[in-house]
């Protein structure tokens, strides 16, 4: 049974500091934003987790195996070196979207995110070390079938992105609203889904959903771990024997070894 630790990761009083006291330049705030999703993608993914930017101004992690200490070093080190502050709920949950919704909670009980006097909440509990196990999380990694070929080689750039969004963006309904997974856009043709226990015909579900819906065809590698690089990159193993053996789903094999990716 899986038991996801997610934190979310908001800005502080953002959307006012951008216009104070004169709106700034656009171009600085994507700096801004981007080196600061870069920052904690390398923190959190030096310590097993996944980042992804969401919004930017707010963020989601999965953290299992990071605990209260860690999230504090997060906020001291971007309290540092930005003109920023960070707030953080944590949530643990079997289902990623419940995980999300108790974090949340923890930061909107405390105020509002453009609250000037709302700074650096840390909120929620981890879940404890005794209670963590290899099948805590799973990963599953989509990507376009023959994406290049159908759309990068063929359309405008901004013509192949409206397709790919497009097949994200049922994807990422579709497993919400049946299954309480949270998907996220990472890039390329590919989509990262932090998902409860998922059995191989909910995937095929999902696939051929979001090729009805959108006529976007999908593949997924799935693997199951205890922290979100090992799942993750079992994940990836599993995702290229879709490509060598022309399936649409696939598990990882247990014994796949972790590297860094």
């Amino acid at each position: 049974m899986t038991n996801t630790q997610l934190t979310l990761v908001q800005i502080d009083n953002y959307g006012p500091w951008t216009v104070t006291p004169d709106p700034r330049r656009e171009m600085d705030l994507q700096t801004l934003q981007s080196r600061l999703f870069a920052d904690l993608a390398q923190f959190v993914g030096a310590r097993d987790g996944y980042a992804f930017f969401t919004r930017f101004d707010n963020m989601v992690a999965v953290t299992n195996g990071l605990d209260r200490d860690d999230h504090e070093l997060l906020q001291e080190s971007i309290a540092n070196r930005y003109p920023v502050t960070l707030s953080l709920g944590i949530g643990v949950d079997r289902s990623p979207a419940v995980a999300l919704e108790r974090a949340t909670d923890r930061i909107q009980r405390v105020g509002s995110a453009q609250d000037g006097d709302r700074r650096e909440v840390l909120s929620g509990e981890t879940l404890p070390e005794a209670d963590r196990s290899d099948t805590d999380l799973q990963i599953a990694h989509f990507d376009v079938n023959d994406a290049t070929g159908k759309y990068t080689d063929r359309l405008n750039e901004f013509d192949t992105f409206i397709h790919i969004e497009q097949g994200y963006a049922s994807l990422m309904r579709h497993l919400r609203e049946e299954h309480g997974a949270l998907s996220f856009f990472v890039g390329g043709d590919n989509i990262i889904s932090v998902t409860p226990d998922l059995t191989e015909d909910q995937y095929r579900d999902a696939i051929d959903h979001v090729e009805a819906e959108a006529d976007v065809e999908l593949k997924v590698g799935v693997g199951t771990a205890s922290n979100a690089h090992e799942a993750g990159f079992a994940a990836k193993h599993a995702l290229e024997d879709c490509r060598h053996r022309g399936t649409t789903v696939e598990f990882a094999d247990a014994a796949v070894e972790t590297a860094d990716d």
